[in-house]
């Protein structure tokens, strides 16, 4: 019996979701469909896509559409949708608007591909992971977050400019929420398997931590009218991928706690196992009193920022 083709879903043709949705037709993961409630939107983009198939080598189906009946059978769903940071704001700024969004969309999802994984990237991200997973009913393993993946490659760019290495062969972990609050890891953050405090003093490698954390922001800033795009969507899209080929990628991302780390019904940045089932493991590192410290103090936050802007 032949397998039927995979089908990944994008919702939200802006910025983040239309290069998420480029990687993945790249990567030749199968057909994709973007939807956005501007249906002109979202199929102008895959329209300009699959154009672009005989150039870069790729033939996937694209389709644009604003109807959530042309997600069906989708083997996992991106959802970008919602309001992108403004120079000022927190990603927790956007909280009101944003939850109202993943209300409806979350709603489509469980009616039209009640059997995906989701991916989630609208900010503020753990806390509209939580909200998504609470919308759809889904277990926790089928609703993560992309969080630390995205900010370990931002850390992994500057360690690399420090270093004068390739980026290829820097590892970096981030832990905690996708926010200031985030906690990198430079006890587990590597360089050709060298740790790095080796090879970097201690101002750099706080300095490169501190930068890392605002690295959302700095991007804002210099942007002035909206947020960062290439590098979200593409790591939604290796996620994505993750799944679809079940390639069992150890990787942070904001996954549901049940106990770990002292943390529990959150959601946070933390190592996972990505494959076909979705979230397939935890992986509790060893850490440090203060790295822990750091850790729970994130978690705690959103767990307060549930409680007090979500009423969960």
């Amino acid at each position: 019996m032949v397998k039927q083709r995979n089908k990944i879903a994008v919702i939200g043709a802006g910025n983040v979701g239309a290069t998420c949705a480029f990687v993945l037709a790249q990567k030749k993961l199968g057909d994709i469909v973007l939807l956005d409630i501007f249906e002109g939107f979202a199929k102008g983009k895959a329209l300009d896509m699959s154009q672009d198939g005989q150039v870069l080598n790729y033939d996937g189906n694209i389709t644009g559409t604003s109807n959530y009946e042309d997600i069906a059978g989708s083997d996992v769903v991106v959802v970008t949708s919602g309001f992108p940071r403004q120079p000022g704001m927190s990603r927790e700024d956007l909280i009101g608007k944003n939850a109202d969004i993943i209300s409806q969309v979350g709603a489509g999802i469980k009616e039209h591909a009640p059997d995906s994984i989701i991916v989630m990237v609208t900010n503020p991200l753990d806390l509209m992971t939580y909200h998504m997973r609470e919308v759809t009913g889904f277990p926790s393993h089928r609703v993560v977050g992309q969080a630390g993946i995205l900010d370990s490659a931002r850390m992994t760019h500057f360690i690399a400019k420090a270093v004068g290495c390739s980026e290829e062969d820097v590892q970096a972990m981030v832990l905690g929420g996708h926010g200031d609050t985030m906690v990198p890891l430079p006890r587990y953050t590597t360089v050709g398997g060298i740790s790095v405090d080796q090879l970097l003093d201690d101002e750099t490698i706080a300095s490169i931590c501190e930068r890392t954390a605002k690295g959302g922001g700095e991007i804002v800033k210099l942007l002035e009218k909206g947020s960062a795009f290439y590098a979200p969507g593409s790591a939604a899209a290796i996620m994505a991928e993750a799944i679809v080929m079940d390639r069992k990628r150890l990787i942070p991302a904001s996954a549901h706690l049940k106990g770990e780390y002292g943390l529990d019904d959150v959601y946070i940045g933390v190592p996972i196992i990505l494959g076909a089932n979705g979230v397939e493991r935890i992986m509790e590192l060893e850490l440090t009193d203060a790295e822990l410290e750091s850790l729970q103090g994130s978690g705690n936050f959103y767990k307060q920022q549930l409680s007090e802007l979500l009423g969960y």
